[in-house]
C-alpha cells in the first residue's frame, strides 16, 4: 500500500523560510509526477509544484515559481519544497501529492502539514 509521509511544516514570520519534504513508500516503481498542493478552510485545494521523475517542474504561477522550488533527487519517490520570503496568504495545510498521469488513474496523497506565516 502506497503512504506518503510528509514532514517540514510549522509556523515561521512573514519573510522567512520553510522546507517541506515528502517520501513515497510501498512501490518500488518511481511516480512520474510528485508535487505539493494547499488548501484552506473554505476554498478547493490548489496546486503549488509539481515536479516529473526528469525534473521537469510546473508551479502554480510565476508567484510561487520565483519564490518557491520544488525538486525530486534522481527521478526517487521523494520531493521537496523549499519555500522562501513566505507571505501570509501562503498559509494553508499543505498536501504531497504522487500520481502517475494527470488525466486519472491512481492519484496519492499524503495526511497534510500545516504552514502558518504569521507574525
Amino acid at each position: 500500500q502506497v503512504q506518503l509521509v510528509e514532514s517540514g511544516g510549522g509556523l515561521v514570520q512573514p519573510g522567512g523560510s520553510l522546507r517541506l519534504s515528502c517520501a513515497a513508500s510501498g512501490t518500488q516503481q518511481p511516480f512520474y509526477y510528485m508535487g505539493w498542493y494547499r488548501q484552506v478552510p473554505g476554498k478547493e485545494r490548489e496546486l503549488v509544484a509539481t515536479t516529473t521523475r526528469f525534473g521537469d517542474t510546473h508551479y502554480s504561477d510565476a508567484n510561487m515559481q520565483d519564490r518557491f522550488t520544488n525538486s525530486r533527487y534522481n527521478g526517487e519517490n521523494t520531493v521537496n519544497l523549499q519555500m522562501n520570503d513566505l507571505k501570509p496568504e501562503d498559509t494553508a495545510v499543505y498536501y504531497c501529492n504522487a500520481r502517475n498521469s494527470l488525466a486519472g488513474g491512481s492519484n496519492y496523497w499524503g495526511q497534510g502539514t500545516q504552514v502558518t506565516v504569521s507574525t
